[in-house]
């Protein structure tokens, strides 16, 4: 057999083998992650994240069932809580007006996750593997700085047209709260309010409960974030399995 036959099987033995390696390495999760793979998989989890989280908020009782995101009236409305009695009928006036609050936010989300995922486009490398290499709300925190200010002027909108829509008694949200406050503030504007020392409430209710549902909205993605890099049942991707397993393995070595 001549020299060159011989080296050239030799060759094909040799690129064999590193196919069949790097079949085994791929298979294993073993190969370095690639820059695009890091994007992509951080792009997913986002994604999946803030569909998971909308989806969630936007059925009946997301937000107004959930203690954690529930939205309670303004901190400007303290004074009416405190001195409910002096208003006829005010302990259902402030129920009805925190159930529609948290009705129109309920609405709202419902479109939120077009928003979120048309936000996902402005990571760089860089912001990836910072990410990757991060706290466990590392990818939250990421979106939350780049997109809140887009989100809230996008989002403002659904919450002003939700807050004036019919929910509750074809009362719509923004109903109660004038409701609410008009007669709180009939009361603090009057002499013998103003000798109590009670303040009127003037708060727009479309900025708070936008800040209020997005921080809610957030909290619930942090949540799913939190679940994909922790739990393996919750990666449902191949691209999410190798990028989030590829810290599975640096956890179980420190």
């Amino acid at each position: 057999m001549k020299p060159r036959t011989i080296i050239f099987i030799m060759l094909m033995l040799v690129l064999a083998g590193c196919a069949e390696l790097m079949s085994v390495m791929q298979s294993a999760g073993s190969l370095p992650l690639t820059e695009s793979e890091v994007i992509s998989g951080l792009k997913e989890a986002l994604t999946l994240g803030a569909k998971n989280a909308a989806t969630k908020l936007a059925t009946e009782n997301g937000y107004y069932g959930d203690a954690a995101i529930k939205i309670l009236l303004p901190d400007e409305a303290r004074t009416i809580v405190d001195n409910i009695s002096k208003i006829p009928g005010g302990d259902k006036l402030v129920q009805n007006a925190i159930l529609s609050i948290n009705r129109a936010a309920e609405d709202a989300a419902k479109d939120v996750a077009p928003i979120f995922v048309n936000s996902i486009t402005q990571m760089s490398i860089k912001d990836a593997f910072n990410i990757l290499k991060g706290s466990d709300n590392a990818a939250t925190q990421y979106l939350k700085s780049t997109t809140y200010t887009d989100l809230y002027n996008l989002y403002k909108p659904k919450i002003q047209a939700s807050t004036e829509k019919k929910l509750i008694g074809n009362i719509s949200t923004k109903e109660s709260w004038n409701a609410l406050t008009s007669k709180w503030n009939s009361i603090a504007n009057s002499i013998a309010g103003k000798i109590a020392n009670l303040k009127p409430v003037n708060t727009d209710l479309d900025d708070y409960l936008t800040n209020k549902a997005l921080g809610g909205m957030f909290t619930k993605v942090e949540g799913e974030e939190l679940k994909i890099r922790k739990d393996v049942n919750a990666r449902v991707t191949s691209t999410l399995q190798r990028v989030f397993g590829s810290l599975d393995s640096k956890t179980s070595t420190n």
